[in-house]
């Protein structure tokens, strides 16, 4: 098994972006149902896909960091 340098650099850097993202989306979409509890039904859904999203691009960076 050969290991590369631009692997460890494609994964660590495709991480970063969807795990800080991540973190927004929760922590916005939580201070929203603090502020207002009556919107969960609708913040959570939203949540939820906006996270799928952030975290399908941190896949992308794996598949590309498992090619290279």
């Amino acid at each position: 098994m050969e290991f590369s340098i631009t692997g460890g650099l494609i994964i660590a850097l495709g991480g970063v972006g969807p795990a800080v993202g991540i973190g927004l989306i929760g922590m916005k979409a939580m201070e929203a149902i603090g502020r207002n509890p009556e919107a969960q039904s609708k913040v959570m859904p939203a949540m939820l896909l906006a996270m799928a999203f952030a975290e399908a691009i941190a896949i992308y960076a794996l598949v590309l960091a498992f090619r290279g």
